[in-house]
């Protein structure tokens, strides 16, 4: 086992097995775990729409849940934003998990700040798509 993986395992060891689960079900999604996706416990992969500019789609809103996993808030907004290209927003929102899994950060600031990330993101979307 190299470094990069014990360290991995020894964060894993002090998580509660709430939190456990939850870092394996982010991993799963930032591996693309086929096995994972099946059995519903990987977020889904989601492609760009290629649309004119007439045709922007919309965001599908999800209501948010009143006690929200970080992991599955970002399953809901990735199904709410499909036409958002998952790589752009991976490396911020993999920072946000972080903060609450490795860190302690409350989950609900945290999901606010996700939440935020996408909706930026979207706009910027919806900016590009009206540009061309």
């Amino acid at each position: 086992m190299n470094d990069q993986e014990q360290r991995l395992l020894a964060y894993l060891r002090q998580l509660s097995q709430q939190d456990a689960h939850a870092l394996l079900r982010f991993a799963a999604f930032l591996a693309g775990d086929q096995h994972a996706e099946a059995t519903g416990t990987a977020l889904p992969e989601s492609d760009t729409l290629e649309s004119s500019p007439a045709e922007i789609p919309k965001p599908q809103f999800i209501e948010r849940p009143e006690k929200e996993r970080v992991v599955d808030a970002l399953k809901r907004l990735s199904a709410v934003y499909p036409m958002l290209e998952k790589k752009k927003l991976i490396d911020k929102a993999s920072t946000l998990v972080a903060q609450h899994v490795m860190f302690g950060k409350s989950a609900n600031v945290v999901i606010d700040e996700i939440e935020k990330l996408f909706a930026e993101a979207y706009d910027k979307f919806v900016s590009e798509q009206r540009n061309r």
